[in-house]
């Protein structure tokens, strides 16, 4: 404001003044305008949420214990090597949480569709798991009966277990790759909807 005499620095200043509160309404407004995109947003959110879980498929008559869980104490990789039907690896650098539970499936019962953050190794103790992957179009089963191991990769690969015997299924799975700070079971267990390739 230099140079100006006492009226024009102060109609100079009432300019400013008004630019400003301009700039406050503008600035308002914005602000109005993304709460309620924000709001919308949430809503949004809540819906979709709210919708996949109308469509998951929670497990039937099974019950697992908890047994152990724990982080590796130096950093560790894990490479797994399945050669069974086509070869498949499953990589994991510097893996997350380990966590060991027993599962119990009573006959008839089943799993639900889900799949695993991480690799796990599942070790069959008695009875016989009819296990299903949604990836097959024809819905093949695999069969594995106690006393069998295997490997199923994890890292989005859906699938469902089934215990479609007349004694119960009894297995032990160490997940692998665990998110670490999530609580049990969701660190886990990530659940799927139905992919809609079997009859069940």
């Amino acid at each position: 404001m230099k140079n100006l005499n006492s009226n024009n620095r102060l109609k100079a200043l009432s300019r400013s003044v008004a630019c400003s509160r301009a700039v406050c309404a503008v600035k308002r407004n914005l602000a109005l305008v993304k709460g309620r995109q924000l709001a919308l947003a949430a809503i949004v959110a809540a819906i979709s949420s709210v919708s996949v879980a109308a469509v998951l498929t929670p497990g039937s008559m099974v019950s697992g214990v908890i047994f152990a869980r724990a982080s590796f104490a130096d950093p560790t990789d894990i490479k797994f090597k399945i050669k069974g039907q086509g070869q498949e690896v499953a990589n994991v650098n510097n893996a997350g949480d380990t966590v060991v539970q027993k599962i119990v499936i009573a006959p008839g019962g089943h799993t639900g569709w889900h799949s695993h953050p991480g690799p796990v190794v599942v070790l069959i103790a008695s009875g016989q798991m009819s296990f299903y992957d949604s990836e097959d179009p024809t819905c093949t089963v695999r069969t594995y009966s106690a006393g069998q191991a295997f490997v199923d990769s994890g890292q989005g690969h859906v699938h469902i277990a089934r215990n479609e015997g007349t004694v119960p299924l009894e297995l032990y799975a160490t997940y692998f790759d665990v998110t670490p700070g999530v609580p049990l079971p969701d660190a886990f267990r990530i659940d799927a909807p139905d992919p809609g390739n079997c009859s069940f």
